[in-house]
């Protein structure tokens, strides 16, 4: 009986699967341009919903990925190498270090070229291209600064760069941001040469010179386009976007009169760079997965729960069946922390009054049961910096799972069992989610019984992604679930998750204010070293945030992608943003062949 139950599962699966490619096919997907051994260069993959692709925007990792696609930033990571190094992008070389580290000097590349545009249309209304030059770049960081975006990537430079913080200041005023107006920090002596003068010596602004939001953007684009500039592109990036049908799919084709070879994408015996990228959204997990077994996408970023069994044998490794389909599985640890974050604006879980009470929520979460629903995907979180970080504090978890605490600090709290003394009303609380997929209604609900189970209420509130990351960022929320991926492989990249300048709408999600911290994050920053027998700033403030508790810490991700028999050279990177451009494309009978 069980055999006949395991061929009428599989019956209707495949009777499904072919359902769905008709659906799919109906929906867009042509099947003539489906990729299999029809020979095409295009490469099909998801992304989440993207609402804008202007590089000062760009906090969420899909639209990361697209700035990452089209425009250029100074530096970029080398593909290959671990533990990452930065090599020049825009830039000609590796910049030249002076003043002790206080001065950072970029010579730009020669052959850097944005668009073609119509905003550098020719006599005769075509578009054209310009090349990049110095000034593209100081006013690229300028609008970073500039408050009337309200970039969330504002933090990146806040407060490192002579004279932008007065830029910054001045910009909140009603009249027009002047980008002409000189910063100390920024000098253009000539068209190839950028100077940047930082206020400290900063061990970390090299990374942010490498991150998509100081990618360097056009002035003619954005003056011309307006607000429409976030829905369009001008860059100097690799490919160009074509087309883009909201919250269902973006096309990106190699931009015209590039090099390859300044992609390292040329031509090899192991396929070939890809002429077009698409990313569609699809926010059904199971939609994902019968998409990519049937062909339609190349590459399915995300296995689900229910799937893991398909992909994964008995002995821990891609299942046979997948792997005699030329499937690959590319996985790593990746360097990213999920958490659910309280809003220390909220008056029951902020602030020192609702101490008590985020520490009960902590010591309920069953980091056992939350792992074994995720079928091992994800590790378990003690802190906020994730394994394979220098200066990660370990062995330190005052407030992890314990059920019995959980109630007394509760009760402390001034809600024994998760009743309110003052009311007599149970207490319920609010958890803004991001998705509405299955994983993550039944991820919101073991949470919710974790809760339930020390007497407090849950309310679930499920949002599209925009919709979530406009809520947290206007503080509306009161708890949500949200992760961060690292910027750049080093500690402090988690601890301005912490930093009161950081608060929302910065990538302070929680709105944490502590000035104890602030104290040690502003030492850490200037690259003081601690003197003998001091305690390290960077793993005190860990200590310190693990006390204050403004986040739950769920668990750390890792990265599972499993990759289509036509696509070859596909590397686990933490820092994924335009990478395509490494990716290789073989078709017919190669495609079967490792």
């Amino acid at each position: 009986m069980k055999r006949s139950r395991e061929v009428l599962l599989r019956a209707v699966c495949g009777v499904f699967v072919l359902m769905l490619c008709s659906i799919l096919s109906g929906c867009g997907f042509e099947r003539d341009s489906v990729p299999d051994a029809d020979g095409s260069l295009c490469i099909r993959r998801t992304v989440d919903r993207v609402s804008s692709i202007d590089p000062v925007f760009a906090e969420a990792v899909g639209a990361s990925r697209c700035v990452g696609l089209v425009y250029e930033t100074l530096l970029q990571y080398d593909y290959y190498a671990r533990p990452y190094k930065l090599v020049p992008f825009a830039a000609e070389s590796m910049p030249s270090v002076e003043d002790s580290g206080r001065t950072i000097i970029f010579r730009l590349r020669d052959d850097v070229f944005f668009g073609p545009d119509k905003c550098f249309a020719d006599s005769n209304g075509r578009p054209g291209t310009r090349r990049m030059v110095s000034s593209d770049v100081e006013y690229s960081l300028k609008r970073l600064a500039d408050a009337k975006l309200s970039s969330p990537g504002w933090w990146t430079i806040e407060g490192k760069i002579c004279g932008m913080d007065e830029f910054h200041r001045k910009s909140v005023s009603d009249a027009p941001t002047d980008y002409d107006t000189a910063v100390e920090g920024i000098e253009t002596p000539d068209d190839s040469t950028v100077i940047i003068r930082l206020t400290e010596p900063s061990p970390q602004i090299m990374w942010v010179f490498a991150m998509p939001y100081t990618a360097i953007v056009p002035r003619e684009a954005v003056e011309l386009y307006g607000d429409d500039f976030s829905q369009r592109e001008a860059g100097s990036g690799p490919f160009m976007l074509k087309s883009w049908k909201r919250d269902y799919e973006m096309v990106f084709v190699r931009r015209t009169g590039r090099d390859p070879a300044r992609d390292h994408v040329l031509s090899s015996p192991d396929g070939c760079p890809p002429d077009e990228i698409r990313y569609f959204v699809m926010d059904d997990a199971s939609t994902r997965w019968m998409a990519f077994l049937s062909g339609m996408l190349d590459v399915n970023g995300e296995i689900s729960r229910d799937n893991w069994d398909a992909v994964m044998g008995p002995d821990g490794k891609l299942s046979k069946e997948l792997e005699g389909k030329g499937i690959r599985l590319v996985s790593h640890d990746s360097l990213s922390t999920f958490y659910i974050g309280f809003n220390m604006d909220d008056p029951v879980v902020g602030g020192d009054s609702g101490r008590e009470l985020r520490r009960a929520v902590s010591c309920a979460f069953n980091s056992a049961e939350w792992v074994s629903l995720n079928r091992g995907r994800v590790s378990q979180a003690f802190g906020a910096v994730p394994p394979g970080v220098e200066r990660r504090l370990t062995g330190y978890s005052p407030f992890g799972y314990n059920l019995k605490r959980a109630k007394e600090l509760l009760a402390g709290a001034g809600f024994p069992e998760g009743v309110d003394k003052r009311t007599g009303r149970r207490l319920e609380l609010s958890l803004d989610l991001g998705r509405t997929d299955q994983e993550t209604r039944e991820s919101a609900e073991l949470f919710a019984s974790f809760m339930e189970r020390i007497g407090i209420s849950v309310s679930l509130s499920y949002n599209n992604w925009p919709l979530f990351l406009k809520k947290v960022g206007r503080r509306e929320s009161q708890m949500f679930f949200v992760g961060w991926i690292a910027d750049f492989p080093d500690a402090m990249n988690f601890m301005q998750l912490f930093y009161s300048r950081n608060t929302s709408p910065g990538p302070n999600r929680s709105n944490f204010s502590n000035s104890v911290f602030d104290g040690l994050y502003e030492s850490a920053l200037d690259g003081t070293l601690k003197t003998a027998g001091s305690a390290d700033p960077v793993v005190e403030m860990q200590r310190l945030v693990s006390d204050e508790c403004p986040w739950v810490f769920v668990h750390h991700g890792r990265e599972n992608v499993l990759v289509g028999p036509r696509v070859r050279n596909v590397i686990p990177h933490d820092f994924p943003y335009g990478l395509e451009k490494h990716w290789r494309v073989v078709s017919g009978a190669d495609a079967l062949t490792p």
